[in-house]
């Protein structure tokens, strides 16, 4: 049974969670790219996450996503799409219903990577629309990893510059961490019995003060 939700103060007394894996950005079209689209073909559930360079000055246009995060049990792909862009390979991945891409949010990351191609998209699963089914009100990534894998995701990166020349390896660990985590959030949850949040859980009422 998990905890509906967790507080920050809970979350910091836990253990920090990362990526165990090999790490490889993939920043141009060639036999490392290949090598990437081979071996997420061969996994039956992969994590999925985006990262954009934030923008800070009021006003200022959003920013196209610069990052693509595809991580199976023991390797993280992140590739700068940036860069390179949606490529036929890769937009296969996103599309296959036999491959299961896990992240949060996924339909804003899914719109985001659309706007360099149209493709279609298929077997993605977003962890903030059935964690409820295990009893979970909590949907960011941080508080939903600590719930379901007792651990702590830094999210120090997050508001790097994800379009810099190179990416640092704080960078790519917490990139790859946040893929990673997903698809260990999944597998986990099926591993589990469901204890699904009754209404009032999911709305709780405010509390009154006398």
């Amino acid at each position: 049974m998990y905890k509906i939700s967790i507080l920050p103060e809970e979350i910091d007394k836990l253990p920090r969670l990362s990526f165990p894996g090999y790490i490889e950005v993939i920043d141009k079209v060639d036999f490392r790219y290949y090598r990437a689209i081979a071996y997420l073909s061969r996994q039956k559930v992969i994590g999925f996450d985006t990262e954009t360079r934030p923008v800070f000055t009021p006003g200022a246009p959003h920013r196209k996503v610069a990052l693509l995060q595809l991580s199976g049990p023991d390797k993280a792909f992140l590739f700068r799409i940036s860069i390179i862009g949606m490529r036929t390979a890769l937009c296969h991945i996103l599309a296959s219903d036999k491959i299961i891409k896990v992240g949060a949010a996924v339909a804003d990351d899914v719109r985001g990577l659309k706007s360099y191609r149209t493709f279609e998209d298929g077997g993605f699963v977003d962890l903030q629309k059935i964690g409820y089914l295990w009893g979970i009100r909590d949907k960011s990534v941080k508080k939903m990893a600590a719930i379901i894998l007792e651990g702590r995701v830094s999210k120090s990166q997050q508001l790097s510059n994800w379009e810099a020349d190179t990416l640092s390896e704080g960078q790519q660990l917490y990139a790859a961490t946040d893929a990673w985590v997903c698809r260990e959030m999944y597998l986990r949850l099926l591993d589990s019995p469901k204890r699904p949040l009754s209404e009032e859980d999911l709305n709780p009422k405010p509390v009154q003060n006398d």
